[in-house]
């Protein structure tokens, strides 16, 4: 309290007040800058609550972390099997069966009498597909040598290829233990389960890893021509998602042509990747996400993912629900998608002029005035990227999204979350290179077994001379 008569006041006793009244407001200062500490969490906090919660419809977050809802209680129960009108769907027969089995009366059960020569009908057809129990052939390769009663010269019989004298186990064995590690992801105890329980073969985890990595050096001679390939296409797409590695963060970089898809796992998510695989060369188009890394790509073009921008602009929308703006972008991003599929349904002086007012209606979006941090980000991207919008719409081999790198690192993504990650750098060069050769030949038609088989070498089975 402040006494009223401070005329009547001693100097010390004046000199006392003003240092309460100065200590007073000391502490108040440090109460006030700790309020406004407080008011600033609270207020990020707040804003946090009032922003709508990540899903993959708004971010690259996936589908599997979204958070799944309870279906209503009372929700209208569709009847279960096929809708009204719908044909029915069976089997079909094969022409040439393995075996036949004859289902023939012989004799009268009511009065015993042979049937054997009586004429039968035949009255119904079955096919039964079933798999022979699991059995592995052991192949005994025994070589002799000779010596010519002639020449007095001693002569070795060579082995037949697949019936080599260093190996234990045929092509066809490992190229399926091959194929259950990286296709199937299987981890190596697993894959000695299958291998005894379906295939009647005991095999050790070292004997597994010593396949692994004969399919890795074998797949890492093809990826050269595969890298080649890649640089020598006119459009590229890549994109890249993390690996785990020797307890350590490594990036999974994936890039794809029309022709070629290679693999590369690095340590690094830098530009100095993209360099290492496309050396000097320039494309003319590189398709991608806006990574910076991705963006430093010597390319004539770049090619923004539109898939990425939808769901940016979807987390704008969210957020502001009577923004028109990023509704509007969303329309226009679909709407060009859409003319890139029926390109080939329109007339050529039809399509260009549908571009054409795709383009000037993207210029008035991008001129019109926002508030929005967050539309305002948004925007600013596509100022800066404006002529890497729509570089689909002027070439026939560039997709409008980077949906072709996503897919090809989805069974990465998958490999990781099962396995773990890998225990060592061979094993991470093991997997990109087979996964280069095998989404390499699928472009071709080629099934990932048969993509593997070759890198195995020639089947034992069947022998020669059968």
């Amino acid at each position: 309290m402040i006494p009223t008569n401070l005329e009547e006041l001693t100097r010390e006793k004046l000199i006392g007040l003003l240092l309460a009244q100065a200590e007073q407001m000391a502490t108040f200062q440090v109460m006030i800058v700790q309020l406004q500490a407080d008011n600033e969490a609270l207020r990020v906090k707040l804003e946090k609550l009032q922003k709508p919660p990540t899903s993959s419809s708004n971010s690259s977050q996936p589908p599997s972390r979204d958070q799944k809802r309870n279906k209503p209680a009372n929700r209208p129960k569709r009847k279960h099997g096929p809708p009204a009108g719908h044909v029915k769907y069976e089997r079909r027969f094969v022409a040439e069966p393995d075996q036949i089995v004859p289902l023939r009366v012989t004799e009268c059960p009511g009065c015993q009498t042979d049937l054997t020569s009586a004429l039968a009908m035949l009255v119904d057809v079955t096919q039964i597909t079933e798999i022979p129990e699991p059995k592995a052939q052991v192949i005994e390769v025994r070589q002799y040598a000779v010596t010519c009663p002639g020449c007095g010269q001693s002569h070795v019989a060579e082995p037949p290829v697949g019936l080599e004298l260093n190996r234990s186990f045929g092509a066809r064995l490992e190229t399926m233990v091959v194929y259950y590690r990286q296709e199937q992801h299987m981890s190596y105890e697993r894959t000695q389960a299958t291998m005894l329980n379906l295939h009647g073969v005991d095999l050790s985890q070292g004997g597994i890893d010593q396949m692994m990595q004969r399919a890795g050096q074998a797949a890492g001679t093809e990826v050269a021509t595969i890298q080649a390939g890649v640089q020598q296409s006119s459009v590229v797409n890549s994109d890249e998602t993390g690996a785990r590695g020797d307890g350590r963060t490594w990036w999974h970089w994936v890039f794809c042509t029309m022709t070629a898809v290679l693999h590369v796992i690095q340590a690094s998510r830098a530009s100095g990747v993209i360099e290492q695989v496309m050396g000097e060369v320039e494309v003319e188009v590189w398709g991608s996400d806006c990574l910076p890394a991705q963006l430093k790509a010597k390319a004539k073009r770049h090619q923004l993912c539109l898939a990425h921008q939808l769901r940016n602009l979807q987390a704008v929308v969210d957020r502001y629900c009577l923004l028109w703006w990023a509704t509007a972008m969303q329309t226009l991003f679909r709407a060009a998608i859409h003319l890139h599929h029926q390109r080939t349904e329109l007339p050529p002086d039809q399509f260009q002029n549908r571009v054409a007012r795709l383009e000037q209606l993207c210029d008035w979006l991008l001129k019109r005035p926002l508030s929005q941090p967050e539309a305002v980000k948004l925007q600013r991207r596509y100022h800066k990227h404006r002529q890497n919008l729509f570089v689909f719409l002027y070439r026939t081999d560039v997709p409008p999204t980077n949906n072709v790198s996503e897919r090809a690192l989805r069974p990465a993504v998958v490999h990781r979350k099962v396995t773990g990650g890998f225990r060592s750098e061979w094993g991470a060069k093991t997997y990109a290179a087979l996964a280069s050769v095998i989404d390499t030949a699928a472009l071709k038609g080629v099934s990932a077994f048969a993509a593997i088989q070759p890198l195995m070498g020639t089947p034992a089975l069947p022998l020669p001379g059968e």
